[in-house]
């Protein structure tokens, strides 16, 4: 297990520095647990010498010459030998055990929390299941080794250092058959250990894609079930979970290789010690007591080696998972977040100046920019406290502007402004807390109504949530639910209508009050009843701060004070209602008339 620079392990130990005392003090309590587990063959020996040798026992010289009195001696040390290694091995367990579920806890907390700082490209990029994988399997694989391994290789160490040295000290003349087989057993699990490393980490990468799949297919369950696909998914998931048993029995079959091996260095070393520590107590130069002791101690160095290879295989599968994790808090963000604060008052003041974006392609050699750009040279003016509305075909880049503006994605050329402020220099913290968004594609948290609409505004009292409710037009029907608000949504609001989930969305951006407040295409999924009761709720919030909706709906849009139209990434159109639909040429009209009817 040497380490080499960058090495999991040694990364880890970095990390876990702030426990450093405690794994001082619990490795102290592994070492005392061995060594007073070690203490039973020579407590064996004792007795053997007592009952042979009587008056003239190695015992006899310490003033016990009775041998009844030498035997109790020996059950009296036996019960307080045996006392300590108990309450050791007491501490060492909840020692390590704790040790692992704070470690555990905290680096998954610090993977979560660099996970949620990174940028929106690089969730596109990657899988829920693959993240969710590395998040829970690998930081619990890391946690059973941690909890099991760690002593293992403490108490082994203690176990070769102790048992060699008792042997130079009571028979220096055969500890030699003892240690012989040690480094072939040591270097023959190196070997095992460089062959098994690959293999744990293509199982580790295995099942974050299998992790993937699953939670994938179990997100779009309605649409498995709609299409009758259940049998074809299962198929699917049979595929990918006999790669993972493939990959997985390919590690299997090495590592249970390892304990037949060993066996093999463990009775050549057994055999020794017991023929020609026979033949040295036959032969007068050993004490038949001693001789019972080195027997045994034999058995208790060499025997637990067998256990390397189990331990070794805890190691590395957690060096696999933890090398994943560590990759990921490697992972660094494109967009690096400002300092710059806004006014105590922030206005709303929206401008775009000459921006141009295009998304980027990532494969095996990085980022590529050989994609199209989605915006080009796009500059427009939104005054603070106006309504203004960005329409066009899909695929103009309505949504885009949305992104860009939450600095979800940087630009790529030009830049944006908040209040004069170039939006790079802010902090992620100043800019979207001036910001409010109602998606179209809603999300609520598996909770309640209540902490739905205050996500985000956490300490709000009641009376402001059902104030913000009552804005949203979501009252009346949040008091017909079962529980009011109260009543558990379910996950991703699943128990809730289309038009509800819009209209509570809209009651949390409510409820943050912010300067600019965005609608993107927030009426786009629901009936006209509920467009209508949203279009009322526009009314009420848009006054006193920057409301920017973007829509395919321009009935939604008819009062907005300015409305940019875009096709292909570039303003081609601005001005209000009136001007734009009755242009006889323009794409506004034009999409005006089909929306009518008239076209």
């Amino acid at each position: 297990m040497n380490q080499t620079p960058g090495h999991p392990l040694r990364r880890l130990s970095r990390y876990a520095r702030a426990y450093n005392g405690r794994i001082v003090r619990t490795t102290l309590f592994s070492i005392l647990n061995k060594i007073f587990d070690l203490a039973p063959p020579v407590l064996i020996g004792m007795a053997v010498d007592v009952v042979v040798a009587r008056e003239d026992s190695i015992l006899a010289q310490f003033g016990l010459v009775d041998v009844r009195d030498q035997l109790i001696g020996v059950g009296l040390l036996t019960a307080v030998l045996w006392g300590f290694e108990s309450l050791f091995d007491y501490l060492k367990a909840v020692g390590w055990r704790n040790l692992a579920q704070d470690i555990q806890h905290d680096l998954r907390l610090a993977t979560y929390d660099h996970v949620q700082r990174l940028d929106m490209a690089y969730f596109e990029e990657q899988s829920t299941g693959g993240l969710m994988s590395v998040l829970n399997d690998d930081v619990n694989q890391l946690e059973r080794f941690l909890d099991i391994g760690a002593n293992e290789i403490i108490q082994l160490i203690t176990t070769i250092v102790v048992v060699i040295g008792g042997f130079l000290i009571a028979a220096p003349s055969v500890t030699w058959l003892t240690v012989v087989p040690i480094p072939f057993i040591v270097y023959g699990s190196l070997k095992f250990q460089q062959r098994l490393a690959p293999r744990y980490a293509a199982v580790r990468e295995q099942v974050g894609i299998l992790n993937s799949f699953l939670s994938n297919n179990l997100s779009g369950i309605a649409t498995v079930k709609s299409y009758t696909a259940e049998a074809y998914e299962v198929g699917r998931a049979a595929v990918e979970s006999d790669q993972y048993r493939r990959r997985n029995a390919a590690a299997i079959r090495l590592s249970s290789a390892f304990v037949p091996i060993i066996r093999v260095f463990i009775m050549s070393g057994f055999i020794a010690i017991m023929v020609f520590g026979g033949l040295l107590v036959i032969n007068g130069r050993l004490n038949v007591g001693v001789y019972s002791v080195l027997v045994f101690m034999t058995q208790r160095l060499l025997w637990p080696l067998t256990r390397l290879g189990e331990t070794l295989d805890l190691y590395q599968r957690a060096m696999a998972s933890t090398g994943r994790i560590f990759r990921l808090l490697d992972t660094q963000s494109r967009v690096i977040e400002g300092t710059a604060a806004l006014p105590a008052q922030p206005r709303g003041q929206v401008e775009f100046e000459h921006v141009s974006f295009r998304y980027q392609w990532r494969d095996y050699e990085g980022y590529s920019d050989n994609r199209p750009h989605v915006l080009r040279d796009l500059s427009f003016h939104i005054p603070a406290g106006t309504t203004a509305a960005i329409v066009g075909p899909t695929g103009s880049g309505k949504t885009t502007v949305i992104k860009l503006l939450l600095r979800f994605y940087d630009v790529e050329s030009g830049r944006i402004c908040l209040d004069g402020q170039d939006i790079r220099d802010l902090s992620f913290g100043q800019l979207r807390g001036a910001i409010g968004l109602v998606s179209q594609d809603v999300f609520l948290f598996h909770g309640s109504v209540r902490e739905n609409i205050a996500y985000g505004t956490f300490d709000a009292p009641l009376d402001d949530i059902v104030a913000a409710a009552r804005t949203a037009e979501a009252h009346d029907f949040i008091m017909e639910l079962p529980d009011g608000y109260d009543t558990i949504v379910g996950e991703r609001g699943q128990k809730l209508s289309g038009g509800q989930r819009q209209r509570i969305s809209i009651a949390r951006a409510v409820l943050k009050n912010p300067p600019v407040l965005i609608l993107d295409e927030a009426t786009s999924s629901v009936d006209n009843e509920t467009e209508a009761a949203i279009q009322r709720s526009m009314e009420r919030i848009s006054q006193g701060r920057t409301m920017i909706v973007i829509a395919h709906r321009l009935s939604t849009v008819r009062n907005a004070d300015r409305i940019f139209v875009l096709e292909n990434g570039e303003l081609r159109e601005a001005g209000t209602h009136h001007q734009l639909a009755t242009a006889h040429q323009g794409i506004y009209a034009a999409l005006w008339r089909v929306q009518t009817g008239e076209a």
